[in-house]
Order: structure tokens, then C-alpha cells, then sequence
């Protein structure tokens, strides 16, 4: 079995993560790619603004009836920080050591020999760097691009300023954003 494993915020998931991950499940040719919303990642100077049930409602929602989209909550039911080590040694505990991808943004390619433990993680899974700004890449890790231009701070900002996210997010994400009133501050 080969899984590739997608960590992040999700706050909010848009179409441009779901995108991304389309593309890798086709080039990469996974069983599963499954979202893993951390609690708090380790590089991040602050914490999310959605809380994690709400951003894993978010993206259970954005998945909904997609073949070959999981969720995994298991970073959001462990102490903060969310480290992927843990995710992938509990990913793989559960499904019988499976084949494992890490997929990360290219904006972590820098920090990556920073990341908890990455001496051991680097031997345990295969990154693959999801790139939507489709600069020409700095390291030798394998590249799945596909520019897109949408962020989730573009879509917070935008929500603040009390402008439309239709298609920015899948519908069922905008009701749930609108629902809970998220986004209406200014954030970063």
C-alpha cells in the first residue's frame, strides 16, 4: 500500500490545496492522499485561527464523496506541536507499514533538515514537494507543480474585508466559514 501523506493548517483547506493533491494523486499513484491537519506546527509563529474541530469539519467537508481523499486526525488528538514523525510512525503503525509520501509545500523546503527528528523521518517516507508558484525548484527532491494562486491567508483576508470567496473554497468550506463567523478579524 502506498499512501502519501498531506500535513498542514488547513485554515482554511481551498481549492488550491485540493488541487494540488489531485495532482499528486494522480502522478504519484497512492492509494490515499490523506489530509492531516496539525495542531500547531512547530514553524508557525502563530497558532491557527479556526480551531482544529472546526478545521477538520472544514476538511472533511471539502473531501466529501472524493476517491482517494482521506482525513486523519490524529495530530489534532495529540499535545501540541504537531511533529509529522509521530504522524507517519502512527500512519504506518495502522496500515500494515505501508509505502509512505510526504507531501510539503515548496515554502518548507527550506526549514525540511530542521524539522523534528528529520534524520529518521528522511528514511521513513519519500517527500514530494507540491509547488503552486512554479519557480524553478532549489533541491533535488521530486516536484509536483501546478500554479495556483490562492492562499488560505489571501481567503482570511479576504473574509475580513467582507469580500466573496466563491471559488476560492469548496461551498461546503464557505458554509461552514460564514456558519461559524470565521475570518471576520484581520489575521495574517
Amino acid at each position: 500500500m502506498k499512501l502519501a501523506i498531506y500535513g498542514g493548517t488547513f485554515d482554511p483547506i481551498h481549492h488550491g490545496h485540493l488541487i494540488i493533491a489531485r495532482e499528486a494523486l494522480e502522478t504519484l499513484g497512492p492509494d490515499e492522499v490523506i489530509f492531516v491537519p496539525a495542531r500547531v506546527s512547530p514553524f508557525k509563529k502563530t497558532t491557527p485561527v479556526a480551531s482544529g474541530e472546526i478545521r477538520l469539519s472544514m476538511l472533511r467537508a471539502a473531501i466529501e464523496n472524493e476517491i482517494g481523499f482521506a482525513v486523519d486526525d490524529c495530530e489534532l488528538r495529540r499535545p501540541a506541536p504537531s511533529y509529522t514523525i509521530d504522524t507517519v510512525k502512527e500512519i504506518r503503525r495502522r496500515k500494515n507499514n505501508a509505502e509512505i509520501y510526504c507531501l510539503i509545500g515548496e515554502d518548507n523546503v527550506d526549514e525540511l533538515t530542521k524539522w523534528h527528528r528529520f534524520a529518521e523521518l528522511e528514511k521513513m517516507v519519500r517527500f514530494i514537494v507540491l509547488d503552486r508558484t512554479g519557480q524553478r525548484p532549489s533541491h533535488s527532491y521530486q516536484v509536483i507543480r501546478r500554479k495556483i494562486e490562492i492562499s488560505a491567508t489571501e481567503i482570511r483576508k479576504r473574509v475580513a474585508s467582507r469580500r466573496s470567496i466563491r471559488y476560492f473554497v469548496p461551498p461546503a468550506v464557505a458554509e461552514i466559514i460564514q456558519r461559524e463567523k470565521l475570518y471576520l478579524e484581520q489575521s495574517k
